[in-house]
């Protein structure tokens, strides 16, 4: 191990540290601090700041951070630890990777000749204001120089944290630069089951009002909406509910879909806390996606709440139920 190291007195890029863990396991790590949350914390430098995508409504994304101590149990984004030889399981959010250097790469791109302002979407694989940004202030220092650049963005989190950047937030919808997408997928209780590093949902849609009294651009995905957990009518019903009641709006929601790589660990989970879905899943997720008339099934409904409740009439639960037993019979 100390030979390797020594190969490493720059600071570390995350290739090195798939190398360094490949060899020694996540003991060899340099310098990861141990903070009261119990994660430990890696600072790494990074060469790029954006990443180009294809076939996506964006064509950037930005993400300060690897790793995610929000530790939801369906999230993508957990395959991604593979890369650097660590596990899509408990090391996803037991070990966080700090692009110490983002804000700095990110200016240099922003001011490139052949830049030119094209919608970034932040965080979509790790959460851009999970607890430690408040303390790296990463995002924040992102956000001025998005906002320098004209820079358009998405960005979406459960964290929040989010409120602390309203005023940057603010000037950025303003120009028309910024809307703020928060996840609450569910108000039910088996949020702590499925999302057990992250503040309660109605926290969340507080703050949701919060952005949007200070001017930002801000509503709520419903996403993603997990089979057996959070796609009963009642409990769609309860969710709509208390984002109506927040005053705040809905942008959209979606099912659940599996990647390799984070799908064993979510398939593992299943295992320990709802043993008796396993092969409900097995049937619905044959491949990436859901069964496409489920997922249009579990969209009708959403639709058809949602219509009720942007004409301010609430819809008591056996109204929709009559005709959505099939939720119910399928998970």
């Amino acid at each position: 191990m100390h030979r390797q190291l020594a190969l490493f007195e720059e600071p570390l890029t995350t290739r090195a540290v798939a190398a360094l863990v490949k060899a020694d396991g996540v003991a060899a790590l340099p310098s990861a601090r141990r903070r009261a949350d119990d994660a430990h914390y890696q600072e790494v430098v990074c060469r790029s700041a954006l990443n180009r995508t294809k076939g996506m409504p964006f064509s950037w994304t930005l993400n300060p951070y690897r790793g995610c101590t929000h530790a939801c149990q369906y999230c993508f984004a957990r395959r991604y630890q593979t890369q650097m030889e660590m596990g899509a399981g408990d090391q996803f959010s037991s070990y966080i990777f700090v692009k110490h250097n983002v804000a700095e790469v990110l200016a240099r791109e922003l001011t490139r000749p052949s830049w030119t302002p094209s919608l970034v979407a932040v965080g979509t694989a790790t959460d851009p204001y999970q607890p430690i940004e408040g303390h790296y202030r990463l995002t924040r220092a992102c956000l001025e120089h998005l906002e320098a650049a004209s820079t358009p963005i998405g960005l979406i989190t459960k964290g929040p944290l989010v409120v602390r950047d309203a005023d940057i937030l603010a000037r950025m919808s303003r120009r028309g630069l910024a809307t703020v997408y928060m996840s609450v997928p569910t108000v039910d209780a088996a949020w702590e089951r499925l999302e057990p590093g992250t503040a309660p949902p109605l926290q969340r849609l507080r703050a949701v009002r919060h952005l949007q009294d200070a001017g930002v651009r801000a509503g709520v995905l419903m996403s993603p909406l997990v089979p057996g957990f959070s796609t009963h009518p009642s409990r769609i019903e309860a969710t709509l509910a208390a984002i109506d009641d927040a005053g705040v709006p809905l942008l959209g929601g979606n099912v659940l879909y599996l990647e390799d790589g984070s799908r064993d660990h979510f398939l593992q989970f299943l295992e320990s806390e709802a043993p008796h879905l396993l092969a409900k899943y097995a049937r619905l997720y044959v491949r990436k996606y859901p069964d496409p008339a489920y997922t249009a099934q579990v969209k009708g409904v959403l639709a058809t709440l949602r219509a009720r409740y942007n004409e301010h009439r609430r819809t008591p639960e056996e109204d929709v139920r009559r005709q959505t037993d099939w939720i119910a019979d399928q998970l």
